[in-house]
């Protein structure tokens, strides 16, 4: 059956816009005509796609995010399942591509380059280079996702040029991650196959790679937002220039999208053509998605926008299908959870930290607002009856992470910036290995706050004295199951009842989540310990 669509057709390829009457047949575009009409059509454009998203990180199934992302007009998302992958391994991966597949949205999947990420932490799974070519072979397996391990790259370790050597043989392209890498040892790393880099934070830095021939992903996600340093850099390479979010919690998901970065890259004053060129063709080209870009033969993938001022949404297309059009018309699925959690409650006295005899200087972990980089602070240690603790006047804490996967002694250490007051925040989301990360005024509340989520299985939660708010994610600790409404509205409440608890961070558990993050520098906490991302190496917290 027919049908045909009349509005004014944004054609980014002839950078021109024009009154059309397009045909669709089969979930494809038959035909495209130009017009002559003094009506006033709205206007009819490819869909947004995010070009580099961890679907775990909105806490909800592949299926839920397609219900929210259709909403803002995102059509398809280039996907990395590294986080579910450390979780549970290649099962992950499947079981995320099998939820995708039950819902029409168009998802992308990579295979996870670094599982672990790094051998100073304990994760859940391996996924080795046997694993990585089984991924590969698959139709359903687009690229060789990020290349965290950039000094395994640099030094050529054979494991890891053994990946990129399979990604070659399979024509599937490598995405990079090298924060902060500049210079000859940036063309280095390029020169092994390495594609694109979603971690630039300076102009000067993502310039540098743009020159060098990589291709460069504007994040701007809960945590990490690099827009406004990066966005210049549209008009100078407009075909060299995607747009991701990374990382997206459910409560910013539900407002807003790509559709974001489209908006205020139109406010900075680009070109909408070059700003569409960035949000939906290059990945298309990039990454060789089966995604439509409104050219005769292209699968039907298009939304429907009122006007291109306030860019109302009226209508998102996939294949054909109406998917949104005032109402979401996508409908939840049913899935049973994954997950791989050793359950055992901890005591107040294992995060407990000897004096040091001689010096009471401590590292402290610096975190940033808006950022995944951290600074290494040196600070006065507070002692109480011989043991360190935690300041909220000097806003020192204590920060820990805990082993989910095998019984050990917590790590350790001290973060500022948090600005908590009362109780502890704590989260199973905490990348890349996925332990428990917990920050706390006392130990007795850091303690509360693991016991919780070990009782849940996994989750987020903000604990005091009088009061819990905890969302399970009992999806490898790392996703709910429920209605992606529900899950927003139920992260909204731990955030709430976070920031009243003191702290002054916009998003405190995406900030927190990266605080295990050992590939950006500068200092973090595995579970193994403080570790110094620039020098690649466990650093004690005293000298």
């Amino acid at each position: 059956m027919e049908k045909v669509y009349r509005y004014r057709l944004v054609d980014v390829h002839q950078r021109d816009i024009y009154p059309a009457e397009m045909v669709v047949s089969s979930g494809r575009i038959k035909q495209i005509r130009r017009v002559d009409t003094q009506e006033h059509w709205p206007y009819i454009l490819p869909g947004f796609i995010d070009a580099h998203v961890h679907i775990e990180s909105a806490m909800m199934l592949p299926s839920e995010f397609a219900r929210l992302a259709v909403q803002h007009g995102t059509v398809a998302t280039v996907s990395d399942p590294h986080e579910i992958a450390n979780v549970c391994g290649i099962e992950g991966v499947w079981y995320m591509i099998q939820n995708a597949k039950k819902v029409p949205f168009k998802f992308h999947f990579g295979a996870p380059s670094c599982v672990p990420a790094t051998a100073f932490e304990t994760a859940g799974a391996t996924l080795d280079t046997e694993a990585i070519e089984t991924l590969l072979q698959s139709d359903d397996i687009y690229y060789l996702s990020e290349m965290m391990n950039y000094p395994g790259v640099l030094h050529r370790d054979e494991h890891v040029m053994a990946k990129i050597a399979l990604a070659n043989k399979y024509n599937k392209p490598v995405d990079g991650h090298a924060p902060g890498l500049r210079g000859n040892t940036m063309r280095q790393y390029v020169s092994a196959g390495i594609s694109t880099d979603h971690e630039c934070f300076t102009y000067e830095e993502a310039k540098e790679k743009l020159e060098a021939g990589m291709h460069i992903l504007i994040r701007e996600g809960s945590a990490a937002k690099n827009f406004n340093a990066l966005i210049p850099l549209l008009a100078e390479y407009p075909e060299h220039i995607m747009f991701c979010c990374d990382d997206k919690h459910p409560d910013e998901l539900i407002l807003h999208h790509i559709n974001h970065h489209v908006q205020r890259a139109l406010q900075a004053g680009h070109d909408v053509f070059d700003v569409l060129q960035a949000a939906c063709v290059n990945p298309v080209r990039h990454y060789n998605l089966p995604v439509g870009l409104l050219r005769v033969g292209d699968p039907a993938d298009f939304i429907v926008m009122e006007n291109l001022v306030d860019w109302r949404l009226m209508k998102t297309v996939i294949g054909g299908e109406v998917l949104f059009d005032e109402q979401v018309q996508i409908q939840s699925v049913n899935e049973e959870p994954i997950n791989q959690f050793h359950t055992r409650r901890v005591n107040a006295s294992e995060f407990e930290i000897p004096a040091p005899e001689n010096n009471p200087r401590i590292r402290v972990i610096e975190a940033l607002e808006g950022q995944l980089i951290t600074r290494t602070h040196w600070a006065d240690a507070t002692i109480e009856q011989g043991v360190l603790v935690s300041n909220t006047d000097t806003d020192i804490l204590k920060i820990a992470v805990v082993n989910r996967y095998h019984h050990a002694p917590p790590a350790v250490g001290f973060i500022k910036n948090i600005q908590l007051k009362q109780g502890a925040l704590a989260s199973t989301v905490a990348h890349d290995s996925h332990n428990i990360v917990v920050v706390g005024t006392s130990d007795t509340e850091m303690a509360h706050a693991v016991n919780v989520l070990m009782e849940a299985k996994g989750g987020v939660c903000a604990v005091s004295p009088h009061h819990v708010a905890c969302l399970p994610l009992p999806v490898a600790g790392l996703m709910s199951n429920q209605p992606a409404e529900w899950i927003a509205n139920a992260y909204a409440e731990v955030d709430k009842q976070a920031k009243a608890q003191g702290t002054t961070l916009k998003a405190p558990f995406m900030t927190l989540s990266f605080m295990a993050l050992l590939v950006i520098p500068q200092l973090k906490l595995s579970d193994k310990g403080l570790f110094d991302g620039d020098e690649f190496k466990f650093v004690s917290l005293n000298n």
